[in-house]
Order: C-alpha cells, then structure tokens, then sequence
C-alpha cells in the first residue's frame, strides 16, 4: 500500500519577545534586533501539520481531516491563539519563542495524539511572517 502525506492548516494570532533576561537591553537588540521590543510584539501565525500513512481501504482516507482539526485546536491553537506565548503557553515556559522552538513544542503536543489516529506525524511547518518559516520534522 502507498503511503501518502495529507496536511491540515490551521490559523492563530499571538505575542512575544526574543530576549534573553541574563543579557542587557543593548545586548538583546542587537542581537534580536525589534523582536526584542520590550513591549512585545505579535505574528499572524499559520501552522501547516502533516501527517503520514496509508489511505484506509474502506474510506480511502489516511486521517479523517475533521478530527485531525481538532486534535491540532485542543493541543496547540487554543493554548497560543490570542495569547503572550511567553507568559500564557504551559508547553512554552523555560523555552524561547523562536519560532525553531515552537515548532518542535507542537510537534511534542501532537505526535502521540495523531499516532492515535493511525498514522505518523510527518512535519510541523509554521509560517511566522510572508519571509520567514520553519519546518520541523521530528528529532
């Protein structure tokens, strides 16, 4: 049988600061230049997740794409939709909000419950700005 890559996406909108507290104000500017804007600053995130298996004989479905949407909502978006990722995410505290470091916390948040679905997290892609993403494939 096949195995077949079929990806979900999915929306949010949150804040965060690319700082270091052990480092002075000079130091994380010119290091992370706005992003380390004292006051914050946020990203229309998009979050593409795939996921990997054979089609099912019977529906010709590797994951029902409804409960993959909703795995992906109660595990991830609304936990950082709307939220200071670095003061308001349980999975984020003690992390950097890099965008590198977000994609392999969503990848932790979601590999055992899609597993459980029948088929394999392949890849977590997170879209931070029109130049800027990340991909993610498991480590």
């Amino acid at each position: 049988m096949p195995i077949v890559h079929i990806t979900r996406r999915e929306r949010f909108s949150a804040a965060h600061k690319l700082s270091r507290p052990d480092w002075s104000p000079e130091k994380n500017m010119a290091t992370f230049g706005k992003c380390a804007n004292p006051n914050w600053h946020g990203h229309n995130y998009e979050l593409w997740v795939t996921v990997k298996g054979e089609p099912s004989a019977e529906t010709g479905f590797v994951v029902d794409l409804s409960e993959l949407g909703r795995i992906i909502n109660e595990r991830v978006i609304r936990h950082v939709d709307h939220k200071n990722i670095d003061l308001d995410v349980p999975f984020m505290k003690g992390r950097y909000s890099s965008t590198e470091n977000l994609a392999v916390a969503f990848w932790e948040q979601l590999e055992e419950p899609v597993e459980a679905l029948g088929c394999r997290l392949h890849c977590i892609k997170l879209k931070e700005t029109e130049n800027n993403h990340v991909e993610y494939h498991g480590g």
